[in-house]
């Protein structure tokens, strides 16, 4: 979630209850490391970039990088161009059974085709209305 929010979207408000709950987190170093640099230039450190800083750090190995390589073949095939990063960092959810929570629509693109899970927010009260 690289994007700059509010915190009006479901994602970003789900990420900041998982983090103030000590909910279970898992990342990458190179997306802790985009999280805590900001994309938007630098900006102080806040409460909830320190937060991140206490959760546990996947670590790609070799046999990661093979997969992540046949999956962003598998998603070419299927007329689906996804950023080098993103392939990796899906293949990482798939493998370890983690729900990817991202505002990025390239994982939903992927997902079908990986068997990636995509945390959706349950439906409002209000919806269907």
């Amino acid at each position: 979630m690289r994007r700059d929010e509010t915190g009006g979207e479901p994602s970003v408000r789900r990420l900041r209850d998982t983090l103030d709950h000590d909910e279970g987190v898992v990342t990458t170093g190179l997306e802790l490391q985009e999280l805590l640099q900001g994309s938007a230039g630098p900006r102080p450190v806040t409460p909830s970039s320190i937060a991140l800083r206490r959760y546990r750090l996947q670590i790609p190995d070799g046999t990661h990088q093979v997969e992540a390589a046949e999956s962003r073949n598998v998603c070419r095939r299927s007329g689906i161009q996804v950023g080098k990063i993103d392939v990796p960092l899906a293949q990482l959810c798939v493998r370890h059974d983690l729900v990817m929570l991202s505002t990025d629509r390239d994982f939903t693109l992927m997902a079908p085709h990986l068997g990636l899970t995509i945390w959706e927010p349950w439906p409002s009260a209000s919806a269907g209305r």
